[in-house]
C-alpha cells in the first residue's frame, strides 16, 4: 500500500512484515540499542512478533494478536517497522515498537499508519516492555528524539516515569549484607536476596539473571521500620557482587520517580536515587509512555 510520503525523493509503501525481513528489522533495532542493553536476538524478535514477552507479559497476554509491517522504499529495503496491537478488556490500541533508525519523515509516518489501522480509539505508544529489549517499560526519550517529536506531532501526549540506570560491575566499596538468603525465583527469572530478623523480612531485592553480560536489579526495598541503619546500601552491594558472581560485567536498573510534587511517603524515590548514585550508577535516558485520545 502507497502512503502519502516522500524519503529522499523516493516513494514509500507499507506491507505485512514476512519471512525473510528478520536481518533488516534487527539491524533496525540495533541502530536504537541503549548501553546496558543486550543485542536483540532472532529469538527475541520472534517474541515480540508473536505478541509475547518475559517482562510485563501479564499486559501483553491481555492483547490480541499484533500486527507488524515495515515500511519499504520502490526499491523494497525496508526502511522502518512498526508493531501494534488492540486490548481485548476495552478495545484501547497500542503501539508496542517502532523502529526506522529515527528518521523524521519515516517515524511519522509509521505513527499515523498505526493510528489509521488502530482507528478511533484511545491508543497509548510504548507503555510497556517488549522482548526486544531487557525491561525498557517506555521510550527512552534522548536517545529517541526523532519518535517523541512525531509522536508529539500526532496528538500524543507523553509522560516522563522511569529513570534508567547503568553501571560497571564489579562496584567496590561498597558494604554487604549480614545474614543474607538467596533463593530462586521465576517471575522474573533470577535471585532473591532477603535480610531477616526475628523471622521478619527486613530488606529484600530480586536481581534477574545476567544475559549477554548484563544483570537486572529489578528491585529493592527496605521496611520503614529498619530504614535509617543502612541496609538498603549493604544489600544493594551483596546484590551487585552476586550478578558479578553469575557473569554479569554490568548491571541496569529502572526508577520510578514519576511521583507527584507532594508524594505519597512510600513513593518518595529520594533515598533510592542517592542510593544508586552512590553505587555508581549513572543516569542512560529516561522513559516515556504516550497516550492519545480520539
Amino acid at each position: 500500500m502507497a502512503i502519502k510520503a516522500l524519503w529522499a525523493g523516493r516513494q514509500l509503501s507499507v506491507r505485512p512484515y514476512q519471512d525473510g525481513d528478520e536481518v533488516a528489522v534487527l539491524d533496525l533495532v540495533a541502530a536504537d540499542r541503549l548501553p546496558g542493553q543486550p543485542p536483540t536476538t532472532l529469538a527475541m524478535l520472534a517474541e515480540a512478533l508473536a505478541g509475547r514477552s518475559p517482562i510485563d507479559g501479564g499486559w501483553w497476554a491481555e492483547l490480541e494478536a499484533p500486527v507488524t509491517e515495515v515500511i519499504c522504499d520502490e526499491t523494497s529495503t525496508v526502511l522502518g517497522a512498526v508493531s501494534y496491537a488492540t486490548r481485548r478488556s476495552d478495545g484501547a490500541g497500542f503501539i508496542l515498537w517502532l523502529h526506522c533508525r529515527e528518521d523524521q519523515v519515516l517515524t511519522e509516518a509509521l505513527i499515523t499508519r498505526a493510528i489509521d489501522q488502530l482507528g478511533q480509539r484511545t491508543v497509548h505508544a510504548f507503555e510497556f516492555a517488549s522482548a526486544l529489549t531487557l525491561g525498557l517499560e517506555g521510550l527512552p526519550a534522548s536517545h529517541r528524539p526523532a519518535t517523541r517529536r512525531a509522536l508529539e506531532a500526532t496528538g500524543f501526549t507523553g509522560r516522563d516515569l522511569w529513570r534508567y540506570m547503568r553501571a560497571d560491575l564489579p562496584v567496590t566499596g561498597l558494604p554487604h549484607a549480614a545474614h543474607c538468603t538467596i533463593t530462586g525465583c521465576q517471575d522474573p527469572p533470577g535471585k532473591r536476596l532477603e535480610v531477616r530478623e526475628g523471622g521478619e523480612v527486613l530488606a529484600e531485592a530480586t536481581i534477574g539473571l545476567p544475559a549477554a553480560g548484563i544483570g537486572v536489579l529489578w528491585w529493592i526495598g527496605v521496611t520503614p521500620a529498619a530504614r535509617g541503619r543502612g541496609l538498603g546500601l549493604a544489600l544493594l552491594g551483596s546484590a551487585l557482587d552476586l550478578l558479578n558472581g553469575l557473569g554479569a560485567g554490568e548491571a541496569i536498573l529502572f526508577v520510578d520517580d514519576d511521583a507527584p510534587a507532594d508524594p505519597d511517603p512510600e513513593r518518595d524515590r529520594t533515598a533510592a536515587n542517592s542510593l544508586y548514585d552512590r553505587a555508581s550508577f549513572t543516569e542512560v535516558d529516561r522513559l516515556h509512555s504516550f497516550t492519545r485520545h480520539p
